[in-house]
């Protein structure tokens, strides 16, 4: 800690107050901050897409979901005004059986009444006439009967029908969902393991350009010595083998930055790394110290009571 103390306080006097290694994490920051808004920028438009995507699924889903609301709704309302129906006609029918009871309770009453000469006759009218009634009141009463069970029947096939097809649409919707789930996943696969092999192209990259760098410098140094050579000796050579060196040049030290950029950035990423390994290092110590520290309260502790 001494150590550490006198050699910030001879860098401040040395170089003054910002310090070489301050300047060059404050650069370093910046190349990252420029690199990591271009990222972010591609990333958004990534997002934009997905996010275009998963919003056409939705309303997808969400029409697929009103259609089916509204066609059970539907159905509901037809159960309703089959059972009401079924009602009403219920009712009709112990109406009309109530009134032929009060009818023929008044006609039986009357009946009584009439007793005579004709008893016999009227007795025997009276089975005729009930007999041809009955018989045709059996008659339209089963043909009733037979019509509503066709109908019942009609009703429940019409209604099997419309839950078969919404069920076939239902299932139809969930292929596609899992479909689209199972694309959705394989992309982002695919687009991690492309990411993966970009970044470890990058850094072979890196190492092939640190040990060519050395061999171009040397290149380098006796391309300027025959450059100086060829200058003196011919004018007209110089200034011609000069223009086409320095495009060439140009070039090289264009492609020369973009890689010094990507290789700063890979030595600030690399010196956070080291910096958290430290400071994991350094909290693995700090509570090492605080539990022998505690350890020692402790054993105080334990010979001032024993003392007490």
């Amino acid at each position: 800690y001494l150590a550490r103390k006198f050699f910030c306080l001879w860098a401040k006097k040395t170089f003054g107050q910002v310090l070489p290694s301050k300047a060059r994490c404050f650069y370093d920051q910046k190349t990252l901050q420029k690199a990591f808004g271009e990222w972010k920028e591609q990333w958004t438009v990534c997002r934009e897409r997905k996010l275009s995507l998963r919003e056409d699924n939705q309303y997808r889903h969400l029409l697929l979901n009103l259609i089916f609301k509204a066609w059970r709704a539907y159905v509901c309302q037809q159960q309703g005004k089959r059972n009401k129906y079924y009602i009403a006609e219920s009712h009709a029918k112990k109406q009309t059986m109530l009134r032929t009871w009060q009818h023929w309770l008044v006609y039986v009453d009357v009946q009584r009444t009439k007793h005579g000469m004709q008893s016999m006759a009227l007795a025997f009218r009276e089975r005729s006439c009930l007999r041809i009634s009955w018989a045709v009141w059996r008659r339209q009463h089963y043909q009733k009967c037979s019509e509503h069970k066709m109908n019942i029947l009609a009703l429940q096939h019409w209604a099997q029908s419309l839950q078969f097809r919404a069920w076939l649409q239902w299932q139809e919707l969930y292929l596609y969902t899992q479909n689209e789930k199972q694309k959705d996943t394989r992309a982002v696969t695919h687009h991690q393991h492309w990411e993966l092999r970009r970044y470890m192209g990058a850094w072979l990259g890196y190492l092939n350009l640190n040990r060519v760098k050395k061999c171009q410098n040397e290149l380098a140094q006796e391309f300027h010595r025959s450059r100086m050579l060829r200058r003196c000796f011919s004018d007209w050579q110089l200034s011609w083998e000069c223009r086409r060196r320095m495009h060439a040049h140009q070039r090289d030290l264009e492609k020369q930055a973009a890689r010094i950029a990507l290789w700063r950035v890979f030595a600030h990423w690399k010196h956070y790394v080291v910096l958290c390994v430290e400071e994991a290092q350094q909290c693995e110590l700090a509570e090492k110290h605080y539990e022998c520290h505690l350890l020692v309260l402790q054993k105080f502790w334990n010979c001032w009571k024993s003392r007490l």
